[in-house]
Protein backbone atom coordinates (compact mmCIF):
# COMPACT_ATOMS: atom_id res chain seq x y z
CA UNK A 1 0.00 0.00 0.00
CA UNK A 2 1.20 3.49 -0.83
CA UNK A 3 1.90 6.15 1.78
CA UNK A 4 0.50 9.67 1.55
CA UNK A 5 0.99 12.74 3.75
CA UNK A 6 -2.25 14.55 2.84
CA UNK A 7 -5.78 13.81 1.68
CA UNK A 8 -5.10 15.62 -1.61
CA UNK A 9 -1.99 13.52 -2.23
CA UNK A 10 -3.96 10.33 -1.54
CA UNK A 11 -6.76 11.36 -3.91
CA UNK A 12 -4.27 12.32 -6.64
CA UNK A 13 -2.29 9.11 -6.19
CA UNK A 14 -5.39 6.95 -6.33
CA UNK A 15 -6.70 8.80 -9.38
CA UNK A 16 -3.38 8.19 -11.15
CA UNK A 17 -3.86 4.48 -10.42
CA UNK A 18 -7.35 4.37 -11.94
CA UNK A 19 -9.62 5.26 -9.00
CA UNK A 20 -11.40 7.97 -10.96
CA UNK A 21 -15.00 7.88 -9.69
CA UNK A 22 -15.99 10.13 -6.78
CA UNK A 23 -18.51 8.18 -4.74
CA UNK A 24 -20.88 9.47 -2.08
CA UNK A 25 -22.77 7.44 0.48
CA UNK A 26 -26.55 7.46 0.11
CA UNK A 27 -27.90 5.54 3.13
CA UNK A 28 -27.46 2.00 1.82
CA UNK A 29 -25.27 2.35 -1.28
CA UNK A 30 -22.46 4.19 -2.97
CA UNK A 31 -23.54 6.55 -5.72
CA UNK A 32 -21.77 8.72 -8.26
CA UNK A 33 -23.59 11.95 -9.11
CA UNK A 34 -21.73 12.33 -12.43
CA UNK A 35 -23.17 9.11 -13.88
CA UNK A 36 -25.61 6.34 -13.05
CA UNK A 37 -23.22 4.13 -11.08
CA UNK A 38 -24.60 2.86 -7.80
CA UNK A 39 -23.14 0.03 -5.70
CA UNK A 40 -24.65 -1.85 -2.77
CA UNK A 41 -22.28 -2.99 0.02
CA UNK A 42 -22.10 -6.53 -1.38
CA UNK A 43 -21.11 -5.20 -4.83
CA UNK A 44 -17.83 -3.52 -3.91
CA UNK A 45 -14.63 -4.04 -1.94
CA UNK A 46 -12.49 -1.50 -0.16
CA UNK A 47 -9.04 -2.19 -1.57
CA UNK A 48 -7.09 0.48 0.35
CA UNK A 49 -7.75 3.14 2.94
CA UNK A 50 -5.81 6.07 4.33
CA UNK A 51 -6.59 7.74 7.64
CA UNK A 52 -5.48 11.30 8.30
CA UNK A 53 -5.61 12.67 11.82
CA UNK A 54 -5.50 16.37 12.55
CA UNK A 55 -2.51 17.26 14.72
CA UNK A 56 -4.38 19.86 16.73
CA UNK A 57 -7.98 19.79 15.54
CA UNK A 58 -10.20 16.69 15.47
CA UNK A 59 -12.20 18.34 12.67
CA UNK A 60 -9.16 17.79 10.42
CA UNK A 61 -9.60 14.01 10.59
CA UNK A 62 -10.45 12.32 7.32
CA UNK A 63 -10.48 8.84 5.81
CA UNK A 64 -9.98 8.13 2.12
CA UNK A 65 -11.20 4.76 0.84
CA UNK A 66 -10.23 3.20 -2.48
CA UNK A 67 -13.24 1.26 -3.75
CA UNK A 68 -13.51 -1.28 -6.56
CA UNK A 69 -16.65 -3.00 -7.82
CA UNK A 70 -16.49 -6.77 -7.53
CA UNK A 71 -16.96 -7.09 -11.29
CA UNK A 72 -13.87 -4.89 -11.77
CA UNK A 73 -15.68 -2.40 -14.01
CA UNK A 74 -15.36 0.68 -11.81
CA UNK A 75 -12.88 2.08 -9.33
CA UNK A 76 -13.28 5.17 -7.22
CA UNK A 77 -12.92 6.84 -3.84
CA UNK A 78 -15.00 7.77 -0.82
CA UNK A 79 -13.82 10.47 1.56
CA UNK A 80 -14.98 11.40 5.06
CA UNK A 81 -17.13 8.31 5.39
CA UNK A 82 -17.70 8.98 9.07
CA UNK A 83 -18.84 12.00 11.06
CA UNK A 84 -21.59 13.69 9.06
CA UNK A 85 -22.42 10.53 7.15
CA UNK A 86 -22.74 8.24 10.15
CA UNK A 87 -26.36 9.07 10.98
CA UNK A 88 -27.66 8.54 7.45
CA UNK A 89 -25.66 5.42 6.66
CA UNK A 90 -27.18 1.96 6.72
CA UNK A 91 -25.94 -0.67 9.18
CA UNK A 92 -24.58 -2.78 6.31
CA UNK A 93 -22.58 0.13 4.94
CA UNK A 94 -21.21 1.03 8.38
CA UNK A 95 -20.08 -2.57 8.91
CA UNK A 96 -18.30 -2.55 5.57
CA UNK A 97 -16.54 0.74 6.34
CA UNK A 98 -15.76 -0.13 9.96
CA UNK A 99 -13.79 -3.21 8.91
CA UNK A 100 -11.21 -0.83 7.50
CA UNK A 101 -11.36 1.79 10.29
Amino acid sequence: MESYDTVVAALNGLKARGYTINFNIAFDKLICSQNTISLNPEEFEITEFYRFEGNSNPADEDVVYAVESKDGKCKGVITSAFGLYADSTSAAMLRKLNIHQ
